[in-house]
């Protein structure tokens, strides 16, 4: 028993060295079930070959990826030249999911400040309200927004009322109802990261900085940023990544001609008319994107805690 105390409780981590295995079995099941399978099934469809009347044939084929990225005229033979119109979907993508998590933190990041700074028994009470919203459906609450933001909705209704605005606001169908779809989809993605690291803050250090003349905007710049910057980080990647894949929002609020990369990829797995492999390959093309983003941003803050160590 001595030894064991004097060796740091080893003897308390020995006791479950041999079950680790088996404590760990269940989460590698449903890992490999639920996330592993299906990448790697989708990674198997984007090499197959599309059948005429939907679904695939099982032969080897890069034609998927071919149709991503290249453009061969009209009959499919000519040289490859860049397909335009794909990676213009992926940069509107893009822009539209990083626009929405740019307003998702600048709203949320307040919020989150707000509730956590509230007397430790409201707390709840406010991550509660945030959370009420979200216990309805997805597809729900987009098509009541749309409803909201019609051209006959309360919304003009209200700023005609009141002498605001003579004619309707076109909103639907716009790149804005598309990022005010995706920002109340994913808002509370924002929030309670933030919230969480804010709660844990030590607003003495605020104090402290007060009483050497440090002003607002240079404590929040200088100090508190910097300690909640990983429940900033992880909010932007909770908001950034489903927004980038989402397709409820440009669907319903966007219109054609704000067609996103999920609405994509959506479209190809469809009825007969659609195209597996090429639904596939464009998912593939998206998941290793965003592993890319990811890789970058640990990267980053593994450098930064390095620093901040040494």
């Amino acid at each position: 028993m001595a030894a064991g105390a004097a060796s740091g409780g080893s003897a308390r981590s020995d006791t479950y060295k041999e079950a680790r295995t088996w404590l760990l079995m269940p989460s590698w099941i449903v890992l490999s079930l639920l996330v592993l399978a299906p990448v790697v099934m989708m990674l198997i469809y984007s090499f197959l070959t599309k059948e005429f009347r939907g679904g695939v044939i099982w032969e080897f084929s890069t034609a998927a990826y071919d149709q991503f990225f290249c453009s061969r005229g009209l009959f499919g033979d000519e040289p490859c030249s860049i397909e335009w119109t794909y990676i213009q979907i992926f940069w509107r993508s893009i822009w539209q999911a990083a626009a929405a998590t740019l307003l998702s933190l600048v709203i949320g990041f307040p919020t989150a400040y707000f509730i956590a700074t509230r007397p430790e028994k409201i707390r709840p009470l406010w991550v509660f309200l945030i959370t009420i919203p979200y216990w309805v459906n997805l597809l729900i609450r987009t098509v009541s927004m749309k409803f909201v933001l019609r051209d006959q909705g309360p919304l003009n209704d209200f700023l005609m009322a009141t002498g605001l605005i003579d004619d309707p606001l076109r909103i639907v169908n716009t790149n804005f109802a598309v990022q005010l779809g995706l920002f109340y989809s994913y808002l509370p993605f924002m929030v309670l990261p933030i919230y969480a690291s804010v709660e844990r803050y030590n607003f003495s250090m605020s104090e402290a900085a007060a009483d050497l003349y440090a002003s607002k905007w240079t404590t929040l710049r200088r100090i508190l940023l910097p300690a909640v910057k990983p429940g900033v980080i992880a909010g932007c990647i909770l908001v950034f990544v489903p927004s980038l894949g989402s397709f409820l929002a440009p669907d319903l609020l966007g219109g054609a001609k704000n067609f996103m990369i999920g609405s994509l990829i959506e479209e190809q797995f469809k009825g007969n008319a659609g195209n597996w492999p090429f639904g596939a390959a464009a998912a593939m093309i998206l998941l290793s994107m965003v592993l890319v983003i990811l890789m970058i941003l640990a990267r980053q803050q593994a450098r930064a805690q390095k620093g901040a160590e040494a």
